[in-house]
């Protein structure tokens, strides 16, 4: 197996990595109501019951209010959807990777700013912050290996591929000869 693919296949599998742990993360969005029940069950935590009170009151009072919680859900599995693009492409579509790691940066002001003024625990805000600075670990990883994918692939001529099509310099008509040097009469 050539480095390319090694590489190609390294990038694929970070790649999943990140997305499993990104759907996962929206998904449970979905069943909070149910989750803080089970957690509820497990352990005993005073913020966890008093958030899981909360819960259970909006769904039964004021179910509308976690119809938020469903479009949080929806966004991570959006976000997922546009890292297709560096399955496809990684080395044209490494501006994605650097949207996610900007996206996990922004986590921390958010939860420092947000949280206190929602009375959420600093403690909690902690553990909010982790998805950030957990999230960005693969995508620095992923970062790092496109560069050099970048780097294999500047020596090589370029190929047409199905999801890409054909590029400019695939073609030979896109080839203009050079000029030929015209001799200048003498004087």
């Amino acid at each position: 197996m050539s480095e390319r693919s090694a590489l190609e296949r390294r990038i694929r599998a970070w790649l999943a990595l990140f997305l499993v742990c990104l759907v996962l993360s929206g998904v449970t969005a979905f069943p909070l109501v149910t989750e803080l029940r089970w957690a509820n069950a497990l352990v005993s935590n005073e913020w966890l019951q008093r958030v899981g009170d909360g819960l259970i009151r909006a769904d039964a009072e004021y179910p509308f209010l976690l119809y938020g919680t469903d479009w949080l859900a929806f966004a991570h599995l959006v976000i997922a959807v546009f890292f297709y693009g560096v399955h496809r492409d990684p080395v044209r579509n490494i501006w994605i990777v650097e949207a996610g790691m900007v996206a996990c940066a922004g986590i921390i002001p958010l939860a420092l700013i947000s949280a206190p003024v929602r009375g959420i625990p600093f403690w909690w805000s902690v553990i909010d912050m982790s998805f950030g600075v957990f999230g960005v670990i693969p995508l620095l990883i992923l970062r790092r290996m496109i560069k050099r994918l970048e780097a294999l692939s500047a020596g090589v001529p370029s190929t047409a591929t199905p999801s890409t099509g054909p590029r400019a310099t695939d073609t030979p008509s896109a080839k203009v000869p050079a000029p030929t040097p015209q001799a200048r009469p003498q004087s």
